[in-house]
């Protein structure tokens, strides 16, 4: 059984159409990462597998129930972080859980909820006092009463810093390893690459790619960048190895070649390389995530124009 699919699914708020004719399957068990340029629907979207809102056409399953004629059952079995989530400065963060295991009727132990996302120890300090991370690792405890199957995280690492963004990717496979299903939306690619087993890209509404990293590395044949250290930068080996079957761009920087390869072999540009200038070592790199959220991105808005 799909954790979340989603059919034909369209949502126009006047004559904006925030999103268009959307087809997605989220598979039970998965960390599937949900991406796109601001404006691109993704909140929308959210919003509608929660039943905030209702869409215009299509529809919507949720761990087998209909989004918008059976939410409550959606919300009993869905944990979520919200991007705008909102705390009370005058309670404690073990008063927030309780809050909470109560509304629900849950059967749990608040300590061992704050616990397992690393924040116990300022269970009795009022969440006023707590930083931006705290507040956020709090806020995902709440979302976690109730041992849901479907944890839905928008922006779950905005405003961390290094060590707390790591920290929630761990909290993340953590809960994953329990057999949760967790979908989020971030803008932070690192923290998608790092934690995702697939990912969707959507632009204007509209998917334009959905896969694994390397799927999509593989589909758009932008998989890898060479790094080639040269004995001679002559005025005219940038322009020549730009020539070069295969080779993207070419740039010049910190005594070396960048080199974006296109769909050929690494080896056999390296070979051209060597032939225009001796070639003294070379290290090659694998597309970032954020290289193909543009060029999936850019390449939509170049269809559409």
């Amino acid at each position: 059984m799909a954790a979340i699919e989603i059919s034909n699914l369209t949502k126009q708020f006047g004559d904006v159409v925030a999103v268009d004719d959307l087809n997605l399957r989220v598979e039970s068990g998965e960390i599937f990462g949900f991406l796109g340029p601001n404006g691109a629907g993704k909140s929308t979207t959210i919003d509608i597998i929660l039943d905030f809102i209702r869409p215009t056409e299509g529809t919507v399953s949720v761990l087998g129930y209909d989004a918008q004629t059976e939410g409550q059952a959606v919300r009993q079995r869905t944990g979520v972080l919200p991007d705008a989530y909102h705390v009370y400065d005058r309670l404690t963060g073990r008063q927030h859980v309780e809050f909470i295991l109560e509304m629900k009727n849950a059967d749990e132990d608040a300590m061992g909820l704050l616990d397992r996302v690393g924040i116990v120890e300022a269970a009795d300090r009022k969440a006023g006092g707590y930083s931006k991370g705290m507040r956020q690792r709090l806020v995902l405890a709440m979302a976690l009463v109730g041992d849901p199957d479907l944890l839905v995280l928008d922006e779950p690492s905005t405003g961390l810093d290094p060590n707390g963004a790591r920290e929630m990717r761990d909290i993340i496979r953590e809960e994953n390893d329990r057999g949760t299903t967790v979908f989020f939306s971030s803008h932070v690619m690192e923290q998608v690459e790092a934690v995702c087993d697939r990912v969707a890209i959507i632009d204007r509404g509209q998917l334009v790619a959905v896969d694994t990293i390397d799927g999509l590395r593989d589909a758009t044949q932008t998989g890898e960048t060479l790094y080639v250290y040269v004995t001679d930068f002559g005025d005219d080996v940038t322009a020549r190895v730009a020539k070069l079957d295969g080779v993207g761009d070419v740039v010049q920087e910190d005594g070396r070649l960048r080199v974006t390869v296109d769909g050929v072999s690494k080896f056999a540009v390296l070979h051209s390389i060597d032939e225009i200038v001796a070639v003294q070592d070379f290290s090659v790199v694998e597309s970032s995530l954020e290289d193909l959220f543009v060029k999936y991105t850019n390449d939509e808005q170049e269809v559409r124009a």
